[in-house]
């Protein structure tokens, strides 16, 4: 199966194309490169497009019929909640005109499948325990480009034939492989990695929520099983019959929790341990814990996650060692 890859030289994207073509089949990336890195996907074709650009449509759709692609996942979008604050509207043609896009390409090349990149940011607020079907209130821009893009993947998946997954994700952390670990320091373990490099204390916002240590409780995943859940994602549309619904949202996460301060704690450990972190007041609106239902995903997909907390810090110090001075802190946005 030849598989399109949108954002396939991010972090999460890299890791997809690596397994995909693990198991045999073949993906093809499509990328502007202005946040990814090249060597993560060297050796897979790639097509160098801005799917925000007024020609990328007919692009893609050229790209997919030359390349005989069979399904698309779609990663390709800018993903800081910061930045999507202070720019809402390069955040909507990024992340919204781009994804209208490869849909319209798709529906011109009769291609089906698609696999989209969205997120736990549409869930905004919620707290403890999070299923598919709680309420959908995203508090940024982020998060609301995700949500409607669910809307216009259901839309024109219902219109058009398409058969469409969106996979929320909640914490993604860990590397499957030292070369493509995430490099951007945009979440919590590349963040207190790069404090320590720097011989820096730690940074613990908030020690007295209702948890165990106090600090909040979130639920980290490995992105090894983020990318298998997609290739389960893919499968299931693959061979999908007719009484499959055209979309569908699940979420991508492990079903338990891990704090702040055990996060941290446990890098610490791991590089030899430096200062002890700091703690400054709470900010607002962060919950005191938000984990992942995935009763609905296991059942729709036979997957979930297998790999705990230590495989995930394992994984990010071992990368973090072998990248010499590593963290990128030029760029502040990130493929997803």
């Amino acid at each position: 199966m030849r598989v399109l890859v949108t954002g396939g030289s991010g972090y999460i994207g890299s890791h997809v194309c690596r397994l995909l073509a693990e198991r045999g089949d073949e993906p093809v990336v499509v990328d502007d490169l202005e946040t990814g890195i090249r060597e993560r996907i060297a050796g897979f074709p790639l097509h160098e497009l801005d799917l925000a650009a007024a020609d990328a449509p007919a692009e893609l759709e050229r790209i997919l019929r030359v390349e005989h692609a069979d399904a698309v996942i779609h990663f390709a979008a800018r993903k800081q909640v910061g930045e999507s604050v202070d720019r809402p509207l390069w955040y909507a043609r990024q992340n919204l005109v781009g994804l209208h896009g490869v849909l319209s390409a798709m529906v011109a090349a009769g291609v089906a499948p698609l696999v989209f990149s969205s997120s736990a940011a549409v869930y905004g607020d919620a707290a403890g325990v999070v299923a598919e079907d709680a309420p959908t209130e995203p508090v940024n821009p982020y998060g609301r480009s995700k949500l409607a893009g669910e809307w216009l993947v259901a839309d024109a998946a219902r219109a058009h034939g398409l058969k469409a997954t969106s996979l929320r994700y909640f914490n993604v952390a860990g590397a499957g492989w030292p070369e493509l670990a995430d490099r951007a320091v945009l979440n919590l373990v590349p963040m207190v990695l790069e404090r320590i490099e720097a011989g820096e204390a730690p940074v613990i916002f908030g020690d007295d929520y209702p948890t165990p240590d106090g600090t909040c409780v979130r639920d980290f995943v490995h992105v090894l099983d983020v990318a298998e859940a997609h290739l389960a994602a893919l499968d299931a549309l693959v061979g999908a019959g007719p009484e499959l619904e055209p979309h569908r949202a699940l979420n991508i996460g492990t079903g338990s929790g891990a704090s702040v301060a055990e996060v941290v704690e446990g890098l610490r450990r791991r590089t030899g341990g430096g200062p002890e972190p700091v703690i400054r007041p709470r900010r607002a609106g962060d919950p005191a814990a938000v984990v992942a239902d995935i009763a609905q995903v296991t059942e729709s997909l036979g997957w979930s996650a297998t790999r705990e907390l230590d495989a995930i810090l394992d994984s990010a110090v071992d990368a973090w060692r072998g990248a010499g001075p590593r963290l990128a802190q030029a760029s502040r946005t990130l493929d997803a």
